[in-house]
């Protein structure tokens, strides 16, 4: 499994949803399901919403896991994805219990002090776990 954490210049939160959004479209677009796990229910229904709206020119299929988990894309939490060897775009805090169920995963992180640490946490976890993360500028 490839497992990536991309970095952010800036501290806005809002940031990170947009950045989400745009790796979903592109996986999308290359035919990988994807699942994108949010850290709260609140940042799920945001995520939903700016799917449909951060680029006009285009349309990502998407829906939350509760309400369809076939979708192409698919925001939810802990939820077992429908569909296997996806993306996993984690917006969570923790790493996922469903690693195995994916073939990559990208961690978005921004320069939030906090975040900042808890992404070092889980970047030394993956390794703990056997993988290779790598890092990569955005």
């Amino acid at each position: 499994m490839r497992v990536e954490f991309y970095v952010l210049s800036s501290s806005n939160p809002a940031d990170r949803l947009r950045a989400a959004c745009q790796l979903a479209l592109k996986a999308w677009r290359a035919g990988m399901p994807v699942f994108v796990r949010a850290a709260d229910q609140a940042q799920g229904e945001a995520l939903d919403a700016l799917l449909w709206s951060f680029r006009t020119e285009s349309f990502v299929p998407h829906n939350l896991h509760s309400d369809d988990a076939q979708a192409p894309v698919v925001i939810g939490i802990d939820e077992t994805p429908a569909k296997s060897q996806g993306l996993l775009i984690n917006l969570h805090p923790q790493l996922s219990a469903q690693l195995a169920q994916f073939s990559r995963v990208i961690e978005i992180v921004n320069q939030e002090p906090q975040l900042l640490a808890l992404s070092r946490e889980n970047f030394k976890l993956y390794r703990q776990q056997g993988f290779a993360p790598q890092r990569v500028e955005l």
